[in-house]
C-alpha cells in the first residue's frame, strides 16, 4: 500500500480505535509543542456530544485556553514550509498534487458538513451558531487531517508522527491547556465513486451517539426525505417545490423512467439520437440524449444510454458532440456507440 493509498484509508476509517494509542500521541504532541501534558483527557461518541461537553458547566472543569494553534497547526506550518523551501514552489505543488489534493477535497467537505450539522443541532439563533462554530473551529481534524499527513514525513522521530498517531485511531479532537477531549471515529461512512458523502438508505455519516448526517451523491437532505424515495412518482417529482431536493428526486428516479412517465416529446432527433427536455419550475430545464448504441449486446440487444447535456443544448448532435468536448461541426464519429 502507498502512503497516498494508507491516508486514504485513514481518512475511511469508521468505528473506536486504539484509546491508549490515541492518548500516549496526544501527550507526546503536547510535549513537542513545550507545553505540559494536559491533566485529563477524555472522550466522546461525536462531535456533537463533544462540542456539548464543552457548552456544559462542570463537564470538563477547567479546560484552559485552547492550544491548537502550537500542537497542530505550528509543526504542520513548519513542515510545510520546510518542504516548500526543499522542493521550489513548482515542486511542491507538484507533490501536494501528487499527494494529498484530491483527498483535501474529499475531506474538507467532510468536515463541513459536521460543523453544519452540529451547529444545525445544537443551535438555532445566530449568536449561539457563531459560538458554535467558533468552538468547532478549536478542534484538530484528526483522521481528516489525512490530506496534509500524507504530503509530509510521519514516521516515528519525524515532528509529525504524534499527529499522524492521532489521526489513524481518532477523528476530531479538542487540545485545550488542561484538557484534550477527543471524538471517536463514525460508526459508518458511506461514499459514492466520486468520493462524496452518499446513501439512499439511512445516514452516510453515522456516530454511535445517534448523531449523523444524510446526503444523496454529496447533497445534504432530511432524513425523511430518503424515507420517501422508494415510493417516488412522475407527480410526487413534480410537485416538490425544492428545487435541489427535485434534483435528487430525478436521480434516484431515473431519467429515463421520469421522461417516460411523465409523457414528455422528444424536441429534436437526428442521425446520433433523440433530445429531450424536462422543463422544471423554479430550476434550469433538464436535458438528456437518447443514444442507441449500435454494437450489439452478447444477448442481440442494442443498450440505450442517456446522456445529460447543458440546458440550452438545441440539437441530438450537439449533446453528443458536447460529451466529447468537441462542437457538433466537428463531432464526426466514425461508429455511433
Amino acid at each position: 500500500m502507498t502512503k497516498r493509498d494508507e491516508w486514504r484509508s485513514v481518512a475511511s476509517a469508521t468505528g473506536p480505535g486504539d484509546r491508549k494509542v490515541t492518548e500516549d500521541a496526544v501527550r507526546a504532541a503536547y510535549r513537542q509543542a513545550g507545553l505540559a501534558e494536559p491533566e485529563r483527557i477524555a472522550w466522546a461518541r461525536s462531535p456533537l456530544e463533544a462540542v456539548r461537553m464543552l457548552r456544559t458547566d462542570g463537564a470538563l472543569g477547567e479546560t484552559g485556553a485552547c492550544v491548537r494553534e502550537a500542537v497542530r497547526n505550528g509543526p504542520w506550518a513548519a513542515e510545510r514550509a520546510r518542504s516548500h523551501a526543499e522542493l521550489g514552489p513548482i515542486g511542491f505543488g507538484e507533490h501536494w498534487q501528487a499527494t494529498g489534493a484530491d483527498l483535501w477535497e474529499l475531506t474538507s467537505t467532510v468536515v463541513d458538513r459536521i460543523r453544519t450539522g452540529v451547529i444545525e443541532e445544537v443551535a438555532s439563533k445566530p449568536k449561539k451558531r457563531n459560538k458554535i462554530r467558533l468552538l468547532l473551529l478549536d478542534a484538530a481534524l484528526g483522521q481528516f487531517d489525512a490530506a496534509w499527513l500524507s504530503a509530509f514525513g510521519t514516521e516515528s522521530g519525524q515532528p509529525l508522527a504524534a499527529l499522524a498517531a492521532i489521526a489513524r485511531e481518532a477523528g476530531l479532537w479538542w487540545p485545550y491547556e488542561k484538557v484534550a477531549l477527543i471524538s471517536e471515529r463514525p460508526t459508518e461512512l458511506h461514499r459514492d465513486e466520486a468520493g462524496r458523502l452518499d446513501r439512499g438508505d439511512g445516514p452516510a455519516l453515522a456516530y454511535a451517539d445517534g448523531f449523523g448526517l444524510y446526503a444523496w451523491r454529496g447533497m445534504p437532505v432530511p432524513a425523511e426525505f430518503l424515507d420517501g424515495l422508494s415510493g417516488l412518482t412522475a407527480e410526487k417529482i413534480r410537485q416538490e417545490e425544492n428545487a435541489e431536493l427535485r434534483r435528487v428526486m430525478l436521480e434516484y428516479y431515473g431519467y429515463d423512467r421520469y421522461l417516460d412517465e411523465s409523457g414528455a416529446k422528444p424536441i429534436h432527433r437526428d442521425e446520433t439520437g433523440v433530445l429531450w427536455r424536462i422543463e422544471l419550475d423554479g430550476d434550469e430545464d433538464v436535458a438528456m440524449v437518447e443514444v442507441v448504441n449500435s454494437t450489439p449486446e452478447p444477448d442481440g440487444t442494442n443498450r440505450t444510454y442517456w446522456l445529460r447535456v447543458p440546458p440550452d443544448t438545441e440539437t441530438a448532435r450537439e449533446g453528443v458532440a458536447w460529451t466529447f468536448g468537441v462542437s457538433a461541426q466537428d463531432y464526426e464519429p466514425l461508429k455511433q456507440t
